[in-house]
């Protein structure tokens, strides 16, 4: 991305003392056949034009830019797909790309950053971003993540995930339910999570959809300390071994020392094995003005175009 293409992100209503990260590392296989037909290669997801001639990673950029200024922006990402990403992020500064030798899942992904941070600012508050959703409102959805950056200041302790309000029993999302008060289901109201529904089955959806649980878009916000106390908690070997390369960052050995920590760890998720064995730990704040969905599969991602009124060429191979 050029810088004329940067310059023309919002500059308004950020909070300078928060960072957030872009989580762009993922290898995107579900989608591949349709990335394959879009840009004919084999690029992840998040760097393919599918909306408006921008890449998704573009759309998260500028959606994130909206409160969270860009020189406390991260980009978690993986070696392997620089071809992809260089053009798009060639205004940004290497010491922003917090770059995996592989991909070992999201739980190692999120723990490199969080390291990262807290080494450059101990206090660091930060939110994390998939760069693979749709949001029919960018600018109400980070109202939102605004509401849980102030959530946290709060109570500095907490984690605060964004919980869409659901408008169907969606059998293939993680679900979040909140502990039942008063308020919960207010739009905005932050309640503590009772606890998560992987991909339930249609009749657990439908009885969650008429509880008044939630979908779990995977935006999260919690001082980056808190974060790592409950990875810390929850998978210690992991932690240790992140720990111990510290010493590394931004220096000539990070790229060899992170490179043979990867080559021993296995793939972690931290959905799993980090969020849902945290639970009564946890908050989410009902996010009830906004349209969204995963991109994770082909007929997501479709089936939303089909209701945003979009057509591509693409589509039309498709659905020919």
């Amino acid at each position: 991305m050029n810088n004329k293409t940067v310059n023309q992100f919002p500059k308004t209503s950020v909070v300078k003392e928060n960072y957030a990260v872009i989580l762009a590392g993922g290898d995107g296989s579900r989608l591949k056949s349709l990335t394959r037909m879009i840009v004919g290669d084999e690029r992840p997801k998040q760097f393919c034009p599918i909306l408006d001639n921008e890449t998704l990673l573009d759309v998260t950029r500028r959606r994130v830019a909206l409160k969270i200024p860009a020189e406390n922006t991260f980009f978690s990402l993986t070696e392997k797909h620089e071809r992809f990403y260089r053009e798009i992020l060639a205004g940004v500064s290497d010491e922003k790309l917090i770059v995996q030798p592989e991909n070992k899942g999201t739980a190692p992904a999120i723990l490199y950053s969080l390291l990262y941070l807290e080494k450059l600012s101990p206090e660091a508050t930060v939110a994390f971003f998939p760069s693979d959703h749709y949001f029919s409102d960018d600018e109400a959805f980070m109202e939102n993540v605004g509401r849980a950056f102030r959530a946290v200041e709060t109570t500095p302790s907490s984690v605060v995930l964004l919980g869409i309000e659901p408008d169907s029993a969606e059998t293939s999302y993680g679900w979040i339910e909140p502990v039942e008060s008063l308020f919960d289901t207010a739009a905005g109201a932050v309640s503590q999570v009772q606890r998560f529904w992987e991909k339930p089955s249609f009749e657990s959806a439908n009885y969650l959809l008429k509880k008044g649980c939630l979908w779990n878009s995977f935006v999260m916000v919690g001082k980056a300390k808190t974060f790592l106390e409950l990875i810390r908690k929850h998978k210690p070997d992991l932690f240790k071994l992140f720990a111990a390369s510290t010493d590394s960052f931004w220096t000539k050995r990070e790229k060899a020392v992170v490179r043979s920590l990867y080559s021993w760890i296995y793939e972690v998720n931290f959905s799993s094995d980090v969020l849902e064995k945290s639970a009564d730990e946890l908050y989410v704040l009902r996010v009830a003005d906004v349209q969204w969905s995963d991109w994770g599969e082909p007929q997501r991602v479709i089936g939303t175009l089909e209701n945003l009124g979009v057509q591509t060429k693409w589509m039309q191979l498709v659905a020919a």
